[in-house]
């Protein structure tokens, strides 16, 4: 099927309310080496046609045929793939491991909500009965859908969804969870930011460019990327960096980097970085102790920024803040 959505809960909303029959395929649990993490969705439709991935290997084949049956029968189905490392790369797994998916459906009512949510950047999470297929949507103060969930269950998933962890619960459920995108500001429409601001998009960052300069923002690589044309006191007012933000500065511009870099630290952003040379990084710690920040607030700040790969291009830079963005991101989330 041609003009098939890259989001495959975007595809099955699609499929579903145009009164198609389709099922949801989901990464419930890996053990060992798997290429798609829990949580990983793949929309079927009843002809076989699909949208997503749950292994990028032979899985999805099998998968697609528990599907199929699924919207025949009515009946939810939860699979298991063991693999031997002899056999892995046939079905997608590396070096072997076990993966279980979970195939059901969701309600017309149920992705409507979904879509909403995504799109108004909430958090909550999907809780699905493995078992008999019946789900419901939680959030910190309500849940709604066909299963009933105990006190206790209920704040299991709460839990959750404040850890942005998916799982299967000990009931059996399988929750998954869904958190807005992590954000990344980067303050400085400068020639790396061309490079770092469409990389980050593509790793799945909600990127924002903080620049005074619109012929600036506007300009190659980040004319699709949403920018705040203003001095970085008011732009970073604007974004509120939280929790799920990383923060780079790009500019070597005091006037616009320090600003940008005082309004992080006193924020919860879980990254921050700042580019230049270690003498210039010495002299805007300098600045920054001036202005109050403790040398605890000052060691936040990843400067010079970037992992160390001797990097000389503007790609190259953008490649190594990216990982080392990554690199914080996953070891908080460990």
């Amino acid at each position: 099927m041609s003009n098939i959505a890259s989001d495959p809960l975007q595809q099955l909303g699609l499929w579903v309310g145009a009164g198609k029959r389709a099922a949801l395929a989901t990464v419930v649990a890996t053990w060992g080496s798997s290429p798609r993490p829990v949580g990983s969705h793949m929309a079927v439709l009843e002809s076989g046609d699909f949208a997503g991935s749950v292994s990028g290997g032979c899985i999805e084949g099998a998968v697609v045929d528990a599907a199929q049956e699924a919207i025949q029968t009515g009946h939810s189905k939860l699979l298991e793939f063991g693999v031997s490392n002899e056999t892995a790369w046939e079905v997608g797994l590396a070096c072997g491991g076990r993966v279980q998916v979970f195939v059901g459906h969701a309600s017309p009512d149920i992705l409507r909500e979904i879509e909403a949510r995504r799109a108004q950047k909430q958090s909550f999470a999907t809780v699905s009965d493995t078992a008999t297929g019946k789900q419901s949507l939680v959030d910190q103060t309500s849940q709604q859908g066909e299963l009933l969930l105990a006190e206790t269950e209920l704040a299991e998933v709460r839990r959750r969804i404040t850890a942005d962890q998916s799982g299967i619960m000990e009931s059996g459920c399988f929750v998954r969870v869904y958190s807005p995108p992590v954000r990344m500001v980067i303050v400085g429409a400068v020639h790396i930011a061309q490079a770092l601001g469409p990389m980050a998009k593509l790793a799945g960052f909600d990127v924002t460019i903080i620049d005074p300069r619109e012929a600036f923002v506007r300009s190659g690589q980040l004319a699709d990327i949403h920018a705040i044309v203003e001095w970085p006191d008011d732009g970073m007012k604007q974004v509120q960096p939280d929790a799920r933000t990383a923060v780079v500065t790009l500019t070597h511009d005091p006037k616009l980097d320090d600003p940008a870099l005082a309004a992080a630290l006193r924020s919860k952003a879980f990254y921050i970085g700042a580019l230049g040379s270690r003498k210039t990084h010495a002299k805007r710690l300098d600045r920054l102790q001036e202005m109050g920040f403790t040398p605890a607030d000052i060691a936040r700040i990843h400067g010079p920024v970037g992992i160390d790969i001797n990097a000389l291009t503007p790609a190259e830079i953008a490649v190594s803040i990216m990982a080392q963005i990554i690199d914080v991101l996953r070891a908080e989330a460990a």
